[in-house]
């Protein structure tokens, strides 16, 4: 087996065992039940907000989905692969999520069980170097140990790409410079510690790297897709009025972000308390934002640059069909 081909192999596994403590497989549900799935990130602003109104008692979706309809939230996921894994074994209908992580799941269905909905959130993904590792341009990443959120997740493959871009070899372990897959909150301790010389990560990790870590922002992705909604096909085949719904209420839900910046950060505050138990500082959260773009367009072409990526990274062997991945019409 050669290198990619033990690469890819590698991430299915990977992506297989980072799914423990997420709901159980189950069947599709009944049409009255919607389960919706995001991460305690920042970037994943629509997840935050509308999961924190259900907690009230005012939920975005269930106000917009119809009388009847009971939505299930799932917000612990720490990135793209456990969320997939969710997806793939049943337990979850919704996702807001990555995109590489959701092509990864195309790819392994062969285009059966995922679809991507709607664009969410552009920017707020970064490079973060600590400072006093000695990093200044690509060529000082030789022996250096960076981080990112999880093995296959958008930030990891953008990671593996770009040092591979600039002529280090890079292995599943090890390597040139050797890519470190481990949860946001690590990421934070190492870094402070100096048993990290830098990360790829999301916000609102990029901020508390610089302002808790030492860290500086050597490259940042403004414009790249870091977040999508996506759907199970199974959802999509037996709710396809709830689905549509659905893809309103995110549509809608996206400009209410552009328009109310003040209200949706301190909704994403509290969230993030109910989620993590760990209170967000709001210069923090104003940090954070001034990098993030909520949008809610997306185009199979971007997906194409993730193919490209993913395939420089080791991480697919060969080109796919992607003609199916965008849902334009759910």
């Amino acid at each position: 087996m050669g290198r990619t081909a033990r690469a890819a192999a590698l991430l299915l596994a990977a992506s297989a065992a980072a799914c423990g403590g997420e709901p159980a497989s189950a069947p599709a549900p009944a049409a009255a039940v919607v389960r919706i799935g995001h991460f305690p990130n920042v970037t994943h602003a629509h997840g935050l907000v509308a999961h924190g109104l259900a907690r009230k008692g005012k939920g975005w979706f269930e106000e917009r989905l119809g009388p009847g309809v009971k939505v299930e939230w799932y917000g612990t996921y720490n990135a793209g692969p456990s969320a997939m894994e969710a997806m793939l074994a049943g337990s979850l209908d919704l996702v807001y999520v990555g995109p590489n992580p959701v092509l990864n799941a195309y790819v392994r269905s062969r285009g059966e069980e995922i679809r991507v909905l709607a664009g969410a959130t552009r920017g707020g993904a970064a490079l973060v170097v600590r400072e006093a590792s000695g990093i200044r341009e690509p060529k000082d990443f030789r022996g250096k140990r960076i981080a990112t959120p999880q093995f296959g997740n958008t930030q990891d493959v953008a990671c593996r790409a770009w040092l591979m871009g600039h002529g280090f070899e890079i292995r599943v372990t090890g390597g040139d410079a050797t890519v470190l897959p481990m949860a946001n909150p690590e990421q934070l301790a190492l870094f402070r510690s100096g048993e990290l010389d830098a990360a790829w990560t999301v916000e609102p990790w990029v901020s508390r790297l610089e302002a808790e870590g030492g860290g500086r922002v050597l490259l940042e992705e403004k414009d790249a897709l870091t977040t999508v909604f996506a759907a199970s096909t199974r959802f999509l085949k037996a709710s396809p009025d709830l689905a549509r719904k659905a893809v309103a209420a995110h549509r809608e839900l996206t400009a209410w972000l552009v328009a109310n910046p003040e209200e949706a950060k301190s909704r994403v505050r509290e969230e993030l308390l109910a989620l993590t138990t760990r209170e967000v500082p709001a210069d923090l959260i104003d940090r954070c934002w001034r990098r993030l773009r909520f949008d809610d367009a997306v185009s199979r072409e971007e997906f194409d640059a993730f193919v490209k990526a993913a395939g420089k990274a080791g991480l697919l062997a060969e080109s796919y069909d992607l003609g199916r991945l965008v849902e334009e019409n759910p």
